[in-house]
């Protein structure tokens, strides 16, 4: 707005008897007002704002403010959503009468206008007053979810009557069809994604947003343990790359005495077993007999007292037969330390922490099966050139708080990671450092700090012939290698053998399989190095990359390797990350014709904005599970649009700069705008419906 614009209506409030009532008139005689945007109407009435606090006056006697305040009610449910404030504050509603207020906004309600019902509630703080499951349900059902996480977010008893609400909508008895019943004729209705799914993963968030103990909402929590069971027995029976104690583990502290699992259970060791082993299974889950199936419980009965799970017939011997097949650790086992006490921590610190040390650096954690929280990570293992160590974690911890000095492991941590003398390599560094800082508060400025780390997950991405597809027809087996396993096969000649990776790291004692995996996990990373220093040519790696890869710091950061940079930096395959000598530049513009992008289930009104835009954009369906963006990332060169806990899965899992978090309580709009400008998207007029809606 121009000074002069500005001086104007500043004079003409000056010659106002009542610039408050003046004000309204205006308003209330303008269209102009209506408009979104920075309109006439917004100018003024922001303007009076500055001006009323430049100008204090008398205050308005009680009669006189009430019949403005009658007035100003009246159109807020109609002015755009930047007017609110400005309103609210001239004409001192939130000095109105709370039972007058509540009626106008109940009337909103009653006519349909449920969204304005709501941000005017919100405006108003009316929330502690109003039925939450009321004001809510009518914005879920237009897909509104976002104003709701806002309606409840100051208000803790509300966020639990919500969320009690929402997971009582969940039990598999419910018709959810009762809900939508009285809103048949309500406009904008997405009932379509009103279903359990979608609230389901709703709660999750709100679970995780207002950190709500996850057992308020039981419903949810057994469908998602459900969900893990059916994926257990999926990996142990169907695709076979689980091992029998790993199994075993998860599947007991998955079901526990819960006895609508337990019901479950039966019903998958019967489709899965015959009578017999179900028989076993059902006993070493501790299931109570009168739960059995008469064909299992008389088999039970047959057993011997004592426990002979371990003298059941593995389903099959893969993981014994085919150890020939997979990456060996070449180290002798006696040079694979479980380090568990800080005596023996300080002995691994003086070998590690020594200038011109090359460490291989990985972390275990147990599996979350998508629940609540980010994973603690369990086991740090540091791969040297003769031997590797793995750091209990959790023991250490458990030592270090009992002795007074929970600084220890961060201090250690902090002086790997920050020394640019000692090269460190991992894969998918950054998935592994929101692990750890989400375990210990203290390390989570580490990824900032760090310097002369080499990321190999960034090289992966460069090495020629490396494909899924590849390594499916070369070894002829069920499933494909992916990730670290692939580019271990692509440059050492064999795939890791990953049957251990989802193991419980928290069980003690580790049993010897997760100690020899966890090593290898490790030491590979040492190997793939060393390969690729000494012959990058060979895996269709440029000779540039020799320099960085052997531990030269680059003076200046490539512009190019800063594309997608949300954060501090990320660890680089192209580069050590050492000091910043000065800002990095904004990436070259590109066309929307130029720029492909999978959005995550929960962005694809931000898809359909892009793809008006003329971006080429896949959409992620409800029911798909967001590692998926990461395998269509891979596949088709795609970069990542997400938003909260999966940004920090999916990050790991693509090259560096390939994955970015949206503001998930945006509008479409807006989010676009975010990611135009973070990748430098340039839009043409032709651009514009340019693809197949």
């Amino acid at each position: 707005v121009s000074r002069q614009l500005k001086e104007e209506i500043r004079r003409g409030f000056a010659r106002l008897e009542d610039p408050l009532a003046g004000l309204l008139a205006m308003l209330e005689s303008s269209s102009d007002w209506k408009g979104k945007g920075h309109s006439l109407g917004y100018c003024i009435t922001t303007e009076l704002q500055l001006w009323i606090k430049a100008h204090p006056a008398d205050p308005q006697s009680g009669t006189k403010l009430k019949k403005l305040q009658a007035r100003v009610l009246g159109m807020l449910s109609q002015c755009p959503a930047n007017l609110l404030d400005p309103l609210i504050s001239i004409y001192q509603l939130h000095t109105a009468d709370r039972n007058y207020l509540l009626e106008h906004v109940s009337h909103l309600y009653l006519q349909g206008n449920y969204k304005e019902a709501a941000m005017l509630s919100i405006k108003l703080k009316l929330q502690p007053d109003q039925d939450v499951e009321k004001m809510c349900t009518p914005l879920l059902l237009q897909d509104k979810a976002n104003l709701v996480e806002e309606y409840v977010a100051e208000y803790p008893e509300l966020q639990r009557k919500l969320l009690q609400t929402l997971d009582t909508w969940c039990e598999p008895s419910f018709n959810i069809r009762d809900i939508i019943r009285p809103y048949q004729g309500l406009s904008k209705c997405k009932p379509e994604k009103f279903n359990r799914r979608v609230l389901s993963k709703l709660i999750f968030r709100l679970l995780e947003r207002f950190n709500v103990d996850p057992a308020l909402c039981p419903n949810v929590i057994n469908q998602r343990h459900l969900r893990t069971l059916n994926y257990l027995f999926y990996k142990r029976f169907v695709e076979k790359t689980m091992t029998e104690e790993n199994w075993a583990d998860h599947i007991q502290s998955t079901v526990g005495e819960n006895r609508w699992l337990q019901g479950h259970l039966v019903q998958s060791l019967l489709r899965h077993c015959d009578a017999r082993g179900a028989a076993r299974w059902a006993r070493h889950c501790r299931v109570p007999p009168e739960m059995l199936p008469q064909a299992v419980a008389e088999e039970l009965q047959k057993l011997h007292i004592q426990d002979r799970l371990e003298e059941v017939p593995k389903v099959d011997n893969y993981e014994a037969s085919k150890k020939k097949d997979y990456y060996q650790i070449p180290i002798p086992r006696e040079n694979i330390h479980l380090l568990q006490t800080w005596e023996e921590t300080l002995r691994c610190w003086e070998k590690v922490l020594q200038a011109g040390q090359v460490v291989g650096v990985d972390m275990e954690w147990k599996p979350s099966f998508g629940m609540v929280g980010k994973p603690r990570v369990a086991l740090l293992q540091l791969a040297l050139k003769d031997e590797v160590f793995l750091l209990d974690l959790t023991q250490l911890l458990e030592q270090a708080e009992a002795e007074g000095e929970k600084e220890k492991l961060p201090h250690f941590i902090q002086m790997l990671y920050s020394d640019a003398a000692i090269i460190k390599l991992g894969y998918g560094m950054s998935g592994d450092l929101s692990s750890l800082a989400a375990t210990c508060s203290a390390l989570k400025d580490t990824e900032k700090q760090m310097q002369g780390v080499v990321d190999l997950l960034a090289v992966d991405k460069q090495v020629d012939g490396l494909s899924p597809e590849h390594s499916h027809e070369e070894r002829g087996v069920r499933q494909p290698e992916k990730g670290l396993s692939l580019l271990v096969q692509h440059v050492l000649g064999k795939p890791l053998d990953k049957t251990e990776q989802l193991s419980n790291w928290e069980k003690r004692p580790l049993r010897e399989e997760q100690i020899l995996y966890a090593a290898s996990d490790a030491y590979c990373l040492l190997e793939i190095y060393e390969r690729l220093c000494k012959d990058p040519e060979s895996f269709g790696l440029g000779s540039d990359l020799t320099e960085s890869l052997m531990g030269k710091q680059s003076k200046k950061p490539r512009a190019k390797k800063q594309l997608n940079k949300q954060e501090a930096p990320s660890p680089s395959g192209q580069e050590f990350q050492g000091p910043r000598m000065e800002p990095s530049r904004p990436p070259a513009p590109i066309s929307p014709q130029e720029f492909s992008v999978v959005c995550d289930n929960m962005l694809q009104g931000l898809g359909r904005y892009l793809r008006c835009l003329g971006v080429d954009v896949r959409l992620l369906d409800n029911e798909d599970d967001h590692r998926k963006a990461a395998e269509i990332a891979r596949q088709e060169g795609r970069v990542i649009l997400t938003s909260g806990l999966p940004y920090q899965t999916l990050r790991s899992q693509v090259g560096e700069g390939r994955c970015f978090s949206v503001n998930c309580s945006q509008k479409a709009k807006e989010q676009a705008l975010q990611v135009l400008k973070h990748f430098n998207v340039q839009v043409s007029l032709g651009d514009i419906f340019s693809r197949c809606q």
